[in-house]
């Protein structure tokens, strides 16, 4: 039987943060990552540069290492980024929604290559495409 992922996921900062630092939905961020068999799962390059900065001035490097060692090596989220001609959409996504940098980023990304894109953040509520959160899927 043929394996099929069903839903090319753009997984948002925040998912990946609340189960890095054990905040108070790293369980349903845990139970969406764990899906690995129903979903293609993405990571935005900036996501991953954006975890690095936070656990690295949190002196959490081990942490760090083992993000990406857990998460684009042995579970094989695979990185995604938006190609330097393609940048200026985010300036439009931003104007249009109120957005600031890290999330017209995503949403960006999300809509060039047809991700849903997975986040805690309402902010995305306010656009065309919208987000899911990870108990919706």
């Amino acid at each position: 039987m043929e394996n099929r992922r069903h839903v090319r996921l753009l997984i948002d900062t925040n998912i990946v943060l609340e189960v890095l630092l054990e905040q108070s939905a790293a369980a349903e961020a845990r139970d969406l990552l764990a899906k690995v068999n129903e979903h293609e799962f993405y990571i935005s390059d900036f996501s991953v540069h954006s975890i690095g900065v936070l656990l690295f001035r949190q002196a959490k490097h081990d942490v760090f290492s083992e993000f990406l060692n857990d998460t684009l090596v042995r579970a094989g989220m695979a990185l995604a980024t938006l190609p330097a001609d393609r940048m200026v959409t985010v300036v439009d996504v931003a104007r249009r929604f109120r957005l600031d940098f890290d999330d017209a980023y995503q949403y960006a990304l999300a809509r060039e290559r047809g991700f849903t894109l997975v986040s805690f953040d309402r902010d995305f509520d306010r656009t065309e495409a919208g987000r899911r959160a990870p108990a919706s899927l």
